[in-house]
């Protein structure tokens, strides 16, 4: 189930976001310090209060938007199957926030100096795969299923 309203749609977003920003910091955190460890699970969680709200304004008011313009570019609703739609869309997502949020990262987390450009893009070169395939295979389908539980319960 996709949002019917804009209350569904911040909702949404804010759960998106939730689980796509949590994954990369833990990510993240593992590529600086050389692999997963138990204490990035909840040390996730600092830069989550920072990067979380980052997510869901740039989501909501640019690249929610921009992401649907240029995914009905390749698809169109109503003629292509839903589950091209939702790929479209979330792959075009995919491709502006993961950028965005790797420059946040860099500006906030990374004390790049005069290699600002390099590690920025390095960074996004690094997040790329990981959240396009989160996004894809995990994220996507888990928080719609969970999205529409919750909408079946508000409605019955």
């Amino acid at each position: 189930m996709l949002p019917q309203s804009k209350l569904q749609d911040v909702f949404f977003t804010a759960l998106m976001a939730f689980v796509m920003v949590y994954a990369m910091i833990c990510y993240n955190i593992s590529l600086n310090v050389g692999g997963m460890q138990n204490f990035v699970f909840l040390a996730a969680f600092q830069e989550m209060i920072i990067m979380w709200p980052i997510a869901v304004v740039l989501e909501l008011l640019f690249v929610g938007k921009l992401a649907q313009i240029l995914a009905f570019r390749f698809v169109t609703p109503g003629k292509d199957p839903m589950i091209m739609i939702i790929l479209a869309i979330s792959s075009m997502s995919v491709c502006l926030m993961c950028p965005l949020m790797s420059l946040a990262a860099t500006i906030l987390f990374k004390n790049a100096g005069s290699s600002f450009v390099p590690v920025w893009l390095q960074t996004t070169a690094f997040n790329f795969p990981m959240a396009f395939c989160w996004q894809i295979f995990f994220a996507g389908p888990l928080v719609r299923n969970i999205f529409g539980f919750i909408m079946k319960r508000l409605h019955s």
